[in-house]
């Protein structure tokens, strides 16, 4: 019968591997010899090996020495193990000074079920033994059975079992047997093979059977003696992990563990048991399916409500089991989508979503083990988040079959801009999670590119795009992904390589080619560290998958990536460059409108071209004369269609024809400028010998300006050609130059002049020459009457003003106020009568900030006593009465926040400027009263009617800068009052008379 009423004891810990090696040698024969020690209340066996770990004075000797040591002489011969029923003696051989166990063979190879009944008495009322001498005992019979079972013993657990009903002491012994041989089993890592063999063979013969009697044990003890049941199911919970999960998760079983969780003395051991029970690999639906079922349970038992227990070390075990939960949960979701199975990945992810709010609170909890038994989960939990919205995101960057491709409308439009929001939330996963989002990538491209030719365009999409985007979401320097992090380059390495050797640069839709052109040029750094496959890309831009393509849309796309591309590897392309010229020779002809032949590429694709064919010839490793030749080959074509081409525009009488004509033109001097962009400068123009080439494309070029006929599209093309023609031949150009703006400057309108200043602007900058012709053109534009209510020309006048004022700011504020100085006191005064008519006589705000900024430059450079002469008259006469007049013009406007006086700068010059220069108060107060911003008015504020409050102005309006300097280089000055009868029209300028000091 059982001890009734027995106690839970504190959980044993598992002894440690140490202390295990206790069998020194196998038993052979019919006899086995052992060690003992002196202990003369338990067999000897058992004494000799508690010897090794508790250090008594006649014990602390290892098992290998005391074979042979000699005995204490009081020793005498002890029962082996009758106190476990196993028939045998031990005694004390003098002529050879060690123990030897005489058991006969049928003890040898089990326990005798016919042992003397006194021995069972025994059992029955003998003291249970020390804790640690049990221990030591089963771990010599879990050595025994290591060496024996496969050979010896194969009715081990029969013999063990057939004693283990007769009390609580068997089955302890029958239990702690069983603890010891699973870490002689699993938890040593000597002899795996061995072990192996061993766990093959008790699955075959005895698991079952062993699993029956822990349930009996279960069932027998569980109200009477929690010790006991609490050892069963640390038994269960260490060997579940490695036999048949079915046989004890099953009903019975899982009920009764259920049953457990409410008994306090066993709830630990009963969490520890589930524990190992959900954490056995299984099918992840089975899985799912029987974590489910135990959280149900759980959940209706009240034990999801942790706010009302207080028992932390429970707490603590069901925190682990929690834990334990959530991870087999993630681990059957991830499988799940591995294997493509959606419905019920998605049913596992619902699943672990309804156990986030119990994670939460057992990782607040005040108590760190609690909390730090949960953390698992939360970490798991955190990547599933992060691996479902990649996944989400994924998905949804995939095209609908309904895109139309050939035709975007405003649906499109929205799905485009979707796709960039979709880019953003990536970004942001790539900052957190990095190598997470470089391994979805890789799996979804490798995947997809294994089997592109069978499966849907979209698909094939969106895993070239994943690897696209990898670019921007995994920044680099100077896009050197394929060096650096070894993992990282490897991976995109393997990637690039798959891409371009895969062929699926051949799918047969738009999509999937235009995404292809765009990665291999985003990635062009891996053709440098793989250039061998430079070849096959260069033949797919080429032949019809690239700039040959069907599709309009990709040939243009194409023929801008194809230049990027060739630039971007300008080493790597000497060798390919005359098989490219040649290749892209017919992508080169200028198509006239009367041929009827529509070339493959329009004008503007055909800039990317020609420009890629400068690039190639430029930065080839060919000698100088070769390099002009290939130049001039490239040139010449387009020279002699321009001539033609310009005899017909002159002859042609169709207003329509011209244009077409007129473009074309416009086309070949477009062309032939692209070319020039692979030069920096006249030096790399030398070095190429091209300098004749583009001289004689200018004199080819320079007689369309005298056509009459399409003057504006003409001039546009020559002097964008100009333009680049001053930066690669400099001063070779300047012949050229009165001629190009005698032309251009004839018959001009003010649209024409606002073109034409920038490319004087250039030409001041760079040779430091200023153009008066230019000047009087736009003086005698802007002079011209124009209709009263002509908008448009109104407003090409004031653009053409506001051109002409930055072009002067641009030489004064560039250091080339000697170039408006040269050229003669006449032309230089008729220039600054100009800027200080922009600063007071013409109501636009950005130019009349643009003429005071000019106005103070000049003085701070010209107003010393080396500055021109006259010029400090012109500042007494114009530039300070400027400063007064434009603020106080009726045009002024107040309510403008460009030109506002605000209430500072009123307060400065009341209180401070004016009387500064001797100004009577009642003449100030006259000066400025009607200049004071009102409530509606000035200081930026709305009216009463407006939603919001105007801030105060920065003293610093039109002509405060000025002013200030003028001032300040002026020498000293008197002014007097007016006298009696005068007019008083203009307050300042009728009342203020400034006169030159008698010096």
């Amino acid at each position: 019968m059982p001890h009734p009423g027995m106690q839970r004891k504190p959980r044993r810990p598992r002894p440690p591997a140490s202390s295990r090696a206790l069998l020194c040698a196998p038993p052979t024969g019919s006899r086995c010899t052992l060690h003992a020690g002196s202990s003369r209340s338990v067999s000897g066996v058992i004494a000799a090996a508690v010897a090794d770990d508790y250090g008594d004075k006649d014990q602390g000797r290892c098992l290998r020495s005391l074979l042979v040591a000699p005995l204490h002489p009081a020793d005498q011969p002890l029962d082996v193990c009758g106190f476990y029923g196993i028939r045998g003696h031990t005694y004390y051989n003098r002529k050879t000074p060690s123990i030897t166990a005489g058991m006969d063979e049928q003890a040898l190879l089990g326990l005798n079920p016919n042992a003397d009944s006194d021995f069972r008495q025994r059992m029955l009322s003998l003291q249970p033994e020390k804790t640690f001498i049990r221990n030591k005992a089963a771990q010599v019979f879990a050595l025994l059975f290591v060496t024996e079972y496969l050979t010896k013993w194969p009715k081990f657990f029969f013999d063990i079992l057939s004693v283990v009903d007769l009390n609580p002491r068997g089955v302890d012994l029958y239990l702690r047997i069983l603890m010891a041989i699973d870490s002689e089993l699993v938890d040593r890592d000597v002899e795996a093979r061995r072990n192996t063999l061993i766990k093959d063979t008790m699955r075959e013969q005895c698991i079952p059977n062993l699993v029956e009697s822990w349930y009996q044990i279960l069932q027998n003890y569980q109200y009477t003696n929690s010790e006991v049941t609490c050892q069963c199911l640390e038994v269960v919970g260490a060997y579940v992990s490695w036999i048949d999960l079915s046989l004890i998760a099953n009903d019975r079983f899982i009920n009764m563990l259920l049953g457990h969780m409410s008994v306090e003395v066993l709830r630990e051991e009963a969490c520890d048991c589930l524990f190992e029970i959900v954490n056995k690999g299984m099918d992840p639906v089975d899985k799912m399916k029987l974590v489910e079922s135990l959280c149900q349970v759980l959940q209706t038992a009240g034990f999801f409500s942790i706010d009302q227990e207080e028992d932390v070390d429970f707490l603590a075990r069901f925190s682990k089991l929690v834990n334990g939960m959530g991870q087999s949960l993630i681990v059957s979701w991830t499988k799940l989508v591995k294997s493509g199975d959606i419905k019920n990945a998605q049913e596992a992810l619902q699943a672990i979503e309804t156990k986030v709010a119990l994670m939460l609170q057992l990782l607040i909890h005040e108590d760190d083990d609690i909390s730090s038994n949960i953390i698992g989960f939360c970490y798991d939990y955190l990547h599933i988040l992060k691996q479902a919205i990649m996944l989400a995101v994924m998905k949804k960057l995939t095209y609908d079959e309904e895109y139309n491709f050939e035709n975007e409308g405003e649906d499109e439009a929205m799905f485009v801009e979707y796709r960039k929001q979709l880019k953003l939330l990536l970004d942001r996963l790539a900052q957190v999670s990095p190598e997470l989002l470089l391994a979805s990538v890789r799996r979804v491209f490798s995947s997809t590119l294994q089997n592109w030719q069978t499966t849907r365009f979209m698909e094939v999409e969106v895993a070239i795009r994943l690897l696209y985007m990898l670019a921007e979401a995994l920044p680099v320097s100077h896009g050197a992904h394929f060096s650096g992090d070894v993992s990282k380059a490897s991976a995109l390495q393997d990637m690039m390589r798959t891409l371009v050797t895969s062929g699926v640069s051949s799918y047969q839709h738009t999509s999937v080619t235009l995404e292809f052109f765009e990665t291999v040029v985003r990635y062009e750094k891996f053709f440098t560290v793989e250039p061998q496959h430079i070849p096959n890309v260069l033949m797919a831009f080429l032949d019809h998958r690239g700039l040959r393509h069907s599709s309009a849309k990709v040939r243009s796309r194409t023929a801008y990536l194809f230049s990027r591309f060739v630039k971007s590897l300008n080493k790597q392309m000497n060798p390919f460059i005359e098989d490219i010229l040649n290749r892209i020779q017919d992508l080169l002809a200028l198509s006239p409108p009367e041929n009827g032949y529509q070339s493959l590429l329009s004008s503007d694709d055909q800039l990317f071209i020609y420009e890629t064919a400068g690039v190639l010839i430029v930065n080839s490793e060919y000698s100088a004369d070769r390099k002009q030749a290939l130049m001039r080959n490239l040139l010449t074509p387009l020279m002699e269609k321009f001539k033609i081409l310009l005899e017909k525009l002159m002859l042609a009488q169709d207003e329509e024809r011209q244009a077409s004509l007129a473009d074309c033109l416009n086309h070949a001097v477009g062309f032939a400028s692209r070319t020039s962009k692979a030069f920096s400068n006249k030096q790399t123009v030398k070095q190429c010998g091209c300098s004749e080439v583009y001289l004689d494309c200018l004199q080819t070029f320079l007689p369309a300006l005298s056509c009459p006929l399409q003057k504006d599209i003409l001039r546009s093309g020559v002097r964008t050609f100009l333009h680049r023609m001053i930066i690669c031949l400099e001063e070779e150009v300047l012949p050229f130059i009165p001629s190009a703006s005698e032309h251009m400057l004839k018959d001009c309108e003010a649209k024409d002049l606002q073109e034409f200043i920038p490319l004087i602007n250039q030409i001041t900058a760079k040779f430091k020459q200023m153009f008066m012709p230019l000047l009087r053109a736009i003086f005698e534009v802007l002079l011209r009457p124009a209709e009263e209510n002509d908008q448009s020309a109104a407003l090409e006048k004031q653009m053409l003003r506001r051109s002409y004022f930055a072009f002067l700011q641009t030489v004064t504020g560039s250091g080339m106020s000697e170039v408006i100085a040269n050229q003669g006191a006449e032309n230089v005064e008729q220039v600054l009568v100009t800027v200080i008519q922009g600063a007071v006589d013409y109501p636009d705000p950005i130019a009349q900030k643009t003429c005071f900024i000019i106005l103070s430059k000049l003085v701070e450079l010209w107003g010393g006593k080396d500055g021109p002469v006259g010029f400090a008259d012109f500042v007494y006469k114009h530039i300070v009465p400027a400063c007064f007049l434009a603020p106080l013009k009726q045009t002024f406007d107040l309510a403008d926040a460009q030109t506002v006086l605000g209430p500072e700068c009123v307060q400065y010059l009341q209180q401070e400027y004016l009387p500064s220069l001797q100004v009577a108060p009642e003449i100030i107060q006259q000066s400025l009263r009607y200049r004071l911003p009102s409530s509606n008015e000035g200081s930026g504020m709305l009216s009463q009617n407006g939603n919001e409050q105007g801030t105060r102005e920065s003293p610093h309006t039109p002509g405060r800068a000025a002013l200030d300097l003028a001032i300040s280089k002026m020498p000293p000055m008197a002014l007097e009052r007016p006298k009696p009868g005068a007019s008083r029209s203009s307050p300042v300028r009728s009342s203020l008379r400034i006169r030159r000091p008698t010096l």
